[in-house]
């Protein structure tokens, strides 16, 4: 370990494929999670997390939404797994305008895997919580905390100009108070 980088949490789901059976349970379970108010409906539509399926020869992988992309790529990238061939949409994590996994039906907003943050904290997320087959399985883990990247000259008012037109001196001013208060 370098001195002075430290140590860091990663939490991350691992997906055994073997296991799932595809019942979608941690689907409904993610859409109710996350319903407003809390637990008060299921629409699988809503869940950051998507069964991908093939029922005919009975194979299930449970993909987690990842970060939004403001363009979709061009989808040309064929997989072929156990002889079976697949699109790289298939597996994508990325919610992007080409296709309609990973966007709120209701408002068009892109969804990312939280990991059912709240407050008081969770020992696991919902998805995990409901698989009765253990395809899902929360993992911690301690890794190295990298150093932070330097911005490079210029970049960093660049930025602050962009906050500034988006929400104003006023707003990124206190917001920059808060976060030293917190430190």
């Amino acid at each position: 370990m370098n001195p002075g980088i430290g140590m860091k949490t990663v939490q991350e789901i691992l997906v055994n494929v073997d296991k799932c059976t595809g019942c979608r349970a941690c689907e409904m379970a993610c859409s109710a999670f996350h319903s407003n108010p809390q637990f008060s409906s299921i629409n699988p539509a809503k869940a950051r997390i998507h069964v991908v399926s093939n029922e005919l020869t009975d194979e299930y992988v449970p993909i987690f939404a990842g970060n939004h992309t403001r363009s979709g790529c061009d989808g040309r990238h064929v997989y072929t797994i156990d002889g079976k061939t697949y699109s790289e949409c298939s597996f994508c994590r990325a919610s992007c305008p080409t296709r309609e996994n990973f966007i709120e039906p209701d408002s068009g907003l892109a969804l990312k895997c939280d990991m059912c943050e709240s407050t008081p904290p969770l020992k696991q997320p919902w998805c995990v919580e409901v698989c009765g087959e253990h395809a899902l399985v929360y993992s911690e883990r301690e890794v190295e905390r990298e150093e932070p990247a330097r911005a490079a000259p210029g970049q960093l008012e660049v930025g602050l100009q962009a906050l500034m037109k988006q929400h104003g001196m006023e707003a990124v001013i206190a917001r920059l108070k808060d976060i030293g208060k917190e430190k």
